[in-house]
């Protein structure tokens, strides 16, 4: 085990624990009140980075962050993750008005019907750019060493650099259906300041799925 394993692992218990004490829960609760889209970005940017970070280490057995990008992954997840929050908001809102028979708080069945609708409309309207927006961020950062120049970004060579097999046969036919569906169907059933906490824990699972993954392929 390296000693960074350790040290990831001490933090990740000690964010675990900040949401189990209700005394440090209700903290969070207050500045998502006050400041969501803020605490939006924050969680993402800590998270989902670190979530991509930690996969790095799963491929490379180091942690050595030459080449990663920290602080403009960073950023551009917390870019996203302000998007995630919007849409959070419009397609859990839009939904319900779209299907009003999936109002009923008080019917367990309707109020799973009406997350798993608003899951399925959410991923398929929205996902799909998002993880293309990604994607074609993190071309960008990896084809400037780490690096985002504000000035010279020509988006045909990031569009001629994905691989659109993997993009389609894959990140988009395969994790949609099968992963982002159904977990955000869960996630729909959270209280709202909850969503996108577990909406950024989600993308840090998948991105340990993949990493994991890629081992066993190799």
């Amino acid at each position: 085990m390296l000693f960074g394993d350790l040290i990831a692992g001490i933090l990740c218990a000690g964010i675990a624990l900040f949401f189990v004490f209700p005394g440090t829960r209700s903290l969070y609760d207050h500045a998502y009140a006050a400041v969501p889209v803020i605490v939006s970005f924050v969680k993402f940017a800590l998270l989902a980075t670190g979530g991509e970070w930690f996969a790095r280490r799963l491929k490379t057995h180091s942690y050595s962050l030459k080449g990663f990008g920290l602080f403009p992954k960073a950023i551009v997840w917390g870019i996203l993750g302000i998007f995630i929050y919007l849409s959070f908001q419009i397609f859990g809102s839009g939904v319900p008005a779209a299907f009003p028979f999936v109002k009923d708080p008080a019917h367990f069945g309707m109020k799973l019907l009406g997350a798993f609708l608003t899951s399925v409309m959410m991923n398929l309207i929205f996902s799909p750019v998002l993880m293309l927006t990604h994607h074609l961020t993190d071309n960008f950062i990896n084809l400037n060493n780490g690096h985002f120049p504000l000035k010279g970004i020509a988006m045909r060579p990031l569009l001629d650099k994905i691989d659109w097999q993997r993009m389609w046969g894959f990140v988009l036919s395969k994790t949609i259906p099968f992963f982002w569906i159904p977990a955000h169907t869960i996630t729909f059933l959270l209280p709202v300041q909850y969503r996108t906490l577990f909406a950024a824990v989600l993308s840090v699972v998948l991105g340990i799925l993949l990493g994991i993954a890629g081992i066993r392929k190799r």
